[in-house]
């Protein structure tokens, strides 16, 4: 046990790594690069993803609820991008810009 290189310590100087939530990255909206992307899957279906958002994920999931309540469709975040069902591009990047965020369409 004397070759161990376990260390263990109960005092407090030792600085805590805290969560990454607690992290925000603060861009404002107008800077942030937002760009909307068509993608066919399988089957012929048509998704409009949101790429570029610099946001909490927090904020994520509520942009998410109101895209989809907006569009009546359904969606989901994968990987800080949004994903709505169908193409919502022109639909989406009205909502975003009256949120103050710069959005253009690319691809598809």
């Amino acid at each position: 046990m004397s070759n161990s290189k376990l260390v263990y310590s109960t005092g407090s100087s030792i600085p805590t790594i805290k969560d990454n939530s607690d992290i925000e990255k603060n861009i404002l909206r107008s800077d942030q690069k937002v760009r909307l992307h068509l993608e066919r899957k399988r089957g012929g279906k048509i998704q409009t993803i949101i790429k570029g958002l610099s946001e909490s994920h927090d904020t994520l999931k509520e942009l998410t609820r109101e895209l989809k309540k907006r569009c009546a469709t359904g969606g989901t975040i994968k990987n800080t991008q949004i994903v709505i069902q169908g193409n919502q591009r022109e639909l989406v990047k009205s909502l975003l810009s009256e949120k103050g965020y710069n959005v253009k369409l690319s691809g598809g």
